[in-house]
């Protein structure tokens, strides 16, 4: 009888173990399976189920594993019925589990919500990709992903994991390449000032693929946000950059001053000269002639993800050198970790060389 207990002691826990549920659930699973085979044996047997049969209640001991059906106080447990409920109750059994199993991965990856995770491309379904995270299945649909990256299978990839939702086929752990938020988990992988609270990534935006802005503030006296970020050498930068297929990323110290972070945000543009519309939250810019595609972008990128960074409608107004009254101007003076190639631009889309006191007007983007 010893051995018995503790060959079903140890199966219990074994079957615990490897679900990863508590022993618990895996008791609740075998005590509704055999509510379920009792049932089913009723109708076997051509007899009727009581009106009651929802009162009825089912007793696994966790030490023999001796399962008994009860009608209140009343014990009804047929004879033979353990070889009955084991033959019937298996495939409940094994549903329950892996029901159990399924919720408590979804409860820990519910915990993992904003972080990143490895994970490797398994197959494609229409335009919808399934990622294999290791416990749980990712999906990437078609918002979350980059559209300048191409995917493939076995291809390992650092996800975001963005939310968990109910889809058709259940709960659904939604992995994104395309979310802001993934760019700023990925910093916080690789700057140690960011794991210790030292600098605080304030605002991002970005356009997937292409390029990223970010603002960084130190918490901490001493503590160079934008040097923290870039490292030594640019060894921080460079590795979500590489991660990211090289999106560009530019660096800025984030300022509670507008003028200080519009201008910040406008590099490598220099010589700027911001006025600032409080009340509808529009901002002049000016910038020498030389600077304007730097300011403006390539296809007016820079300015856009400046307004989207900064949360201002941003107007450029370009002047001659010379021509402009000189000013007392804010420190733009951002590092830059990186830049793409710019461009001179029409009058449709900003400033074409030459051209004076034409206006490039951007308005904030949802971030």
């Amino acid at each position: 009888m010893a051995q018995a207990r503790t060959e079903f002691a140890a199966a219990l826990n074994q079957i615990a173990s490897e679900k990863g549920v508590e022993v618990e659930v895996v008791l609740d699973a075998i005590r509704q399976a055999a509510l379920a085979a009792y049932k089913k044996d009723l109708t076997l047997r051509n007899e009727e189920v009581p009106e009651n049969f929802e009162e009825f209640t089912s007793k696994v001991d966790p030490v023999i594993g001796e399962i008994s059906i009860f009608d209140g106080d009343k014990n009804v447990t047929p004879p033979g019925f353990a070889r009955i409920a084991a033959s019937i109750a298996k495939q409940v059994i094994m549903q329950k589990l892996n029901e159990a199993e399924r919720g408590a991965i979804l409860s820990e990856y519910e915990s993992k919500v904003g972080t990143v995770v490895s994970g490797a491309i398994q197959r494609q379904e229409g335009n919808t990709y399934f990622v294999d995270l290791g416990r749980a299945e990712g999906i990437l649909p078609p918002p979350e992903q980059v559209h300048t990256e191409i995917y493939s299978q076995n291809q390992r990839l650092k996800f975001l994991i963005k939310e968990i939702r109910e889809g058709g086929r259940g709960s659904e752990v939604v992995v994104s390449r395309s979310d802001p938020a993934l760019v700023k988990a990925l910093f916080a992988l690789e700057v140690p000032e960011i794991q210790s609270g030292a600098v605080e990534v304030k605002v991002i935006a970005r356009e997937a693929g292409s390029r990223t802005k970010i603002a960084a503030i130190s918490t901490q006296d001493g503590v160079d946000p934008v040097g923290s970020m870039v490292g030594q050498k640019g060894v921080r930068v460079q590795a979500v950059m590489s991660e990211l297929g090289e999106e560009k990323i530019d660096i800025i110290s984030y300022s509670d001053d507008p003028a200080r972070f519009i201008a910040a945000a406008l590099s490598p543009a220099k010589d700027i000269q911001v006025k600032l519309n409080e009340k509808d939250k529009v901002t002049t810019v000016t910038v020498p002639q030389n600077q304007l595609s730097l300011a403006i972008g390539k296809g007016g990128q820079n300015v856009r993800l400046a307004a989207k960074l900064t949360g201002w409608k941003i107007d450029i107004e370009g002047a001659e050198e010379g021509t402009a009254e000189k000013k007392e101007e804010p420190s733009s003076a951002p590092a830059q970790a990186a830049t793409d190639d710019t461009e001179e631009v029409s009058a449709k889309g900003g400033l074409a060389s030459g051209q004076k006191e034409e206006k490039k007007e951007v308005e904030p983007q949802d971030k």
